[in-house]
């Protein structure tokens, strides 16, 4: 008997720590950082590491010596985003969330195999048509961003805006 209590508050124990420990969704939100600064090196890096292909940037540089505030992000080679329109929606998205998250961040400028993608708060929140510092939630900015890169007509359109 005195092996089943045993046995039974092991259990018992090992459930309310699993439960407490568990894999919340919300802990590991990239929101979570939302707030930050442009020169706050800590959150940027994290930012872009959970970002699409963060794992292959080689260089972030901080420019916030002087307004407008902004970022140059460089990558290595990279062949999962090797072809024109992919690299143009990883910058879209990535910039995206940036701007959404870091409020004094202008600008950003993204190095992808010595090609420089330049995208501005301005320009992006003209073309979602509301302020990307309004998202409080990382699943409706997916949302909304995965619309608009569907959206060929939509995307050509900020596509010769920004980069031509």
């Amino acid at each position: 008997m005195r092996r089943i209590t045993i046995g039974i508050s092991f259990l018992i124990i090992w459930i309310f720590i699993g439960g407490c420990s568990s894999g919340d969704k919300e802990n590991h939100d990239i929101f979570r950082y939302k707030g930050s600064y442009a020169g706050d090196n800590s959150a940027i890096v994290n930012i872009i590491r959970e970002l699409p292909n963060g794992k292959h940037v080689k260089k972030i540089e901080l420019k916030t010596k002087e307004k407008p505030y902004g970022m140059v992000i460089k990558y290595g080679d990279i062949e999962a985003i090797s072809k024109g329109d992919a690299i143009k929606e990883t910058v879209i998205y990535n910039a995206a969330f940036i701007f959404a998250l870091v409020k004094s961040a202008d600008w950003v400028s993204f190095d992808v195999k010595g090609q420089a993608y330049k995208v501005t708060r301005n320009e992006l929140q003209n073309w979602y048509g509301k302020k990307l510092s309004s998202f409080t939630k990382e699943r409706d900015l997916k949302k909304i961003t995965k619309e608009y890169l569907e959206d060929e007509k939509k995307m050509n359109g900020f596509i010769l805006k920004a980069f031509s």
